[in-house]
């Protein structure tokens, strides 16, 4: 039997309750979701990638038997590939995730013509479409309340 395994890659840094949104709801779509934390070399991250595994396996530890954890250096098109992978599943909040995410989606075509991924796109819920890392990022440097917008399992 063929799995229906989606790859949801992001930085996760950290992961956000927008985050943990999305994969709820992508649960009942896929036999299995790799959450797939980018190394993106240009990106100065503010937690260790470890920390961030950390979070992330506390968070979803009574869903292990659908949800796995990994990172991944270059393309996530090719990580996709070598995990086998036939879906690539995005969240979106706004017009301007929109537009990025199609340009997106446009050049994996381009590059990837003779492999089958599909990209599922799933909007946020309109209570988490204002939740970003970058935003939960700003509030703890600047000493906010962060964990409103974070899973219980992120403590700084």
């Amino acid at each position: 039997m063929n799995k229906k395994i989606a790859v949801f890659p992001g930085s996760f840094d950290p992961i956000t309750l927008g985050h943990y949104d999305i994969i709820i709801r992508a649960l009942n779509l896929f036999d299995k979701i790799v959450i797939a934390i980018g190394k993106n070399f240009e990106k100065k991250n503010m937690f260790s990638l470890k920390k961030r595994k950390k979070w992330i396996q506390k968070t979803f530890l009574s869903l292990s038997h659908k949800i796995e954890i990994d990172s991944f250096n270059g393309l996530t098109i090719s990580f996709c590939i070598k995990r086998k992978a036939k879906f690539l599943l995005r969240g979106v909040r706004n017009q301007l995730d929109f537009e990025f995410e199609k340009n997106i989606f446009l050049i994996n075509k381009e590059l990837y013509k003779k492999h089958i991924i599909e990209t599922v796109y799933l909007f946020s819920s309109y209570d988490k479409s204002h939740i970003s890392s970058y935003i939960v990022r700003d509030v703890i440097k600047n000493g906010g309340d962060y964990t409103t917008f974070v899973p219980s399992s992120v403590r700084i």
